[in-house]
Parts: C-alpha cells; sequence; structure tokens
C-alpha cells in the first residue's frame, strides 16, 4: 500500500557538529532512476530495508509524495545498475527539538563536508524552534535537492 501524503518541509544548511552528541546515525543510500524537476523517481536502501519514492514537484517547500516498500535486493539492483550514477551516500540521525523531530544528514562520497537539516511540517505556514545549529534555509536552493547532488555534487561546487 503506497504512503501519499503532502510533503512540507523546509531544509537548512549546518553550521556545527552540536547537533551529533549522543546521536548515532543510519547509513542510506539512494539511487534516482529520474530527476525531471517535475517529478523524481528515488529508490533508497536505509539500513535493511529498500524504499521507492515518487515525488512531485515542490512549491513553498510542498508536494506531492508516494512511498512503497520494495525488497532490499531489488533496491539494491536497481542503486547498482539502473539509477543514475553516482549514488548518493549518507549518514541520517532523528533529532528531537522542541516536540519536533529534525533530520540530519551528513552526506559521504562524492557530497563529503555537506551537512543538511530537515523538517517536516503540518502546514506551510507551521511556526517552529530551530537548535542553534541551524543555518541558511536552502529549502528553495534548488543545488542542495538530493535528485540534484547526484548531477552535481557538492565535491564540484
Amino acid at each position: 500500500m503506497a504512503n501519499q501524503k503532502k510533503e512540507i518541509e523546509r531544509k537548512f544548511l549546518v553550521t556545527s557538529n552540536d547537533w551529533k552528541e549522543n546521536n548515532k546515525g543510519v547509513l542510506y543510500r539512494q539511487g534516482y532512476l529520474s530527476i525531471d524537476p517535475e517529478r523524481t523517481v528515488r529508490v533508497r536502501l536505509e539500513s535493511e530495508y529498500g524504499k521507492i519514492t515518487i515525488k512531485g514537484k515542490k512549491e513553498n517547500g510542498a508536494g506531492d509524495e508516494y512511498e512503497y516498500d520494495i525488497p532490499r535486493n531489488e533496491a539494491v539492483y536497481l542503486i547498482e545498475h539502473l539509477c543514475i550514477k553516482p549514488s548518493i551516500e549518507k549518514m541520517r540521525c532523528k533529532i528531537n527539538y522542541r516536540g519536533n523531530i529534525w533530520i540530519v544528514d551528513e552526506f559521504l562520497g562524492e557530497n563529503l563536508g555537506l551537512i543538511l537539516a530537515e523538517i517536516e511540517l503540518g502546514s506551510v505556514n507551521q511556526q517552529f524552534d530551530k537548535p542553534e545549529w541551524i543555518g541558511e534555509d536552502v529549502t528553495e536552493d534548488p543545488k542542495y535537492k538530493n535528485a540534484n547532488l547526484v548531477k552535481n555534487p557538492f565535491s564540484k561546487w
């Protein structure tokens, strides 16, 4: 069964390593079958689980999202053989801060050195507190989209 929803998120640069305190990350590996700005199709390995996600174009940080579980071996095959290269690798931490979950991605491989944080919101205008390690809002900057980090990795900026 698909998990469909309007995804509303804000994305920020991370300005220090203070978020790392007592937080263990999970390795994520993902590839893209489509990086069209109107629609992206992502295959992801989250630890031992496979997922395929279809996302529509976002406006003001909100857009359609459909996500399905797939067998791990199929996710590995798709990433290694059918997805656009390079794939994205990152350590992901989930941090509870004042009642909201922040997701911090510390990128590896071709995007080593890039650290981004995102927060999913219930509405576009929802107010939230930012941890002290949150920097510039880059939600509307396309170069920070994971799909764009495939064709223009952080190491080439």
